[in-house]
């Protein structure tokens, strides 16, 4: 029934003219109140939806915006639950200005033509490092964007980031705090992400405070992924008896860590403890459930669509960069070597 309802037959209906029916719609012109409340009477009753591609005419926007993540390989988007949470937060964000929102991982070779394609009103880019040719192109095509955890140094641009160093800190003090010295980090690929670069800074600070030294053969590099995390599990040979404890850089290579770990015959935590990093939602329906650093990530969503919003809508704040916080949470992943 709605798709078959016009704002004619509201007009209609209400006794009014086409015109009182659109400035109820859009709040715009002046209209009683006791008109509008019987206007918006007859489109409850209707159950009116206006449409989308009208509403597009009128206001030169299309009300669609993209969370786009460069440099994303097949399958990898679609199983990492830390984009379902930033999609629920930027959607939860956008919901009240009736913007629609889609996902979309790109290649480095994309040419962004998907933005005039589907008459995108702006972009929210996560993960895109300053010297990669992603970066060059978005930038050249003159729509509003917001940066997530992308570390650009031009302060011209909008961005949203965490306290990643802190993070990284605070999980490997953690480790240390339990008596844990040979402390092994799960990275990803640090020469492409400003966000494992920073986490790995955060590592590095609470050894040096504790007195340890940096060892090369503790730094295990994989995909942030769960299978990148079961794979460095199977690759860790007779380094699993010279450690005590890892650092992975993402909640999601810790459980394919975790998993790759019990397949070897190592119990989490006795054998080796494991700290994450997000606070995604299965980390706490583990078992073990997962120590690891908490971010808010649908408050991150929420703040980079308030950003792109203002640009696209011309009311533009003169805050460019936010820093958000982190937190440590304890669970079950962690404890005392077996030796201290």
């Amino acid at each position: 029934m709605t798709n078959k309802i016009s704002i004619k037959d509201i007009a209609k209906i209400a006794n009014v003219s086409i015109a009182t029916v659109s400035n109820v719609i859009n709040g715009t012109g002046r209209v009683s109140a006791e008109t509008a409340a019987k206007v918006k009477k007859v489109i409850q009753e209707l159950q009116f939806v206006p449409s989308a591609s009208a509403r597009s005419l009128k206001d030169k926007n299309s009300h669609l915006i993209a969370i786009v993540v460069p440099f994303i390989e097949k399958g990898i988007l679609q199983d990492n639950p830390f984009y379902w949470e930033l999609v629920r937060g930027v959607e939860s964000g956008a919901r009240n200005h009736e913007v629609q929102v889609i996902l979309l991982g790109i290649s480095e070779a994309e040419d962004f033509s998907f933005v005039k394609g589907r008459h995108l009103d702006g972009l929210i880019v996560v993960g895109v490092y300053q010297h990669s040719e992603a970066f060059r192109k978005i930038k050249s095509i003159g729509i509003p964007c917001v940066f997530l955890d992308s570390y650009l140094s031009d302060s011209s641009l909008y961005q949203v980031e965490l306290d990643d160093e802190a993070g990284g800190y605070l999980a490997t003090k953690h480790l240390i705090g339990l008596g844990h010295r040979d402390i092994a980090v799960l990275t990803g690929k640090m020469e492409q992400s400003g966000v494992i670069s920073c986490r790995y800074q955060g590592y590095l600070r609470a050894l040096r405070e504790a007195g340890i030294s940096e060892s090369p053969d503790y730094i295990l590099q994989a995909d942030s992924s769960v299978h990148g995390g079961y794979q460095a599990a199977q690759k860790l040979g007779s380094l699993a008896d010279r450690i005590s404890a890892i650092f992975a850089l993402s909640d999601v290579s810790a459980m394919g860590l975790i998993r790759g770990l019990h397949d070897l015959g190592l119990r989490v935590p006795e054998d080796i403890s494991v700290v994450g990093f997000d606070d995604i939602f299965y980390t706490k329906y583990m078992i073990p459930s997962l120590t690891t650093i908490q971010q808010d990530i649908v408050n991150k969503g929420q703040e980079a669509v308030k950003m792109l919003l203002d640009q696209i809508n011309g009311t533009q704040s003169p805050l460019k960069k936010a820093v958000l916080p982190v937190s440590l949470v304890v669970r079950q992943s962690t404890s005392a070597p077996k030796k201290i």
